[in-house]
């Protein structure tokens, strides 16, 4: 149990510090019709931390899970 905690606090600030790393921009200004409309597809960096932040989004997710069974 105590592993599974130490897993989660470190899955937590990896994953703080892939969100922190994405690329800011677009914030609420594509809630009120800015950004022109052009499609824009990830790439590189900018795909693996998307992808990596959904992955520790779960991993973080499904340890918590573990843990309030457990």
């Amino acid at each position: 149990m105590k592993y599974l905690s130490l897993i989660q606090a470190i899955t937590a600030v990896l994953l703080i510090i892939v969100i922190l790393l994405q690329q800011r921009g677009s914030g609420l200004s594509t809630v009120f019709g800015g950004e022109g409309g052009f499609y824009r597809t990830k790439r590189g960096i900018e795909k693996f931390l998307f992808l990596a932040s959904i992955i520790l989004a779960f991993i973080f997710f499904g340890l918590g899970l573990v843990m309030v069974i457990w």
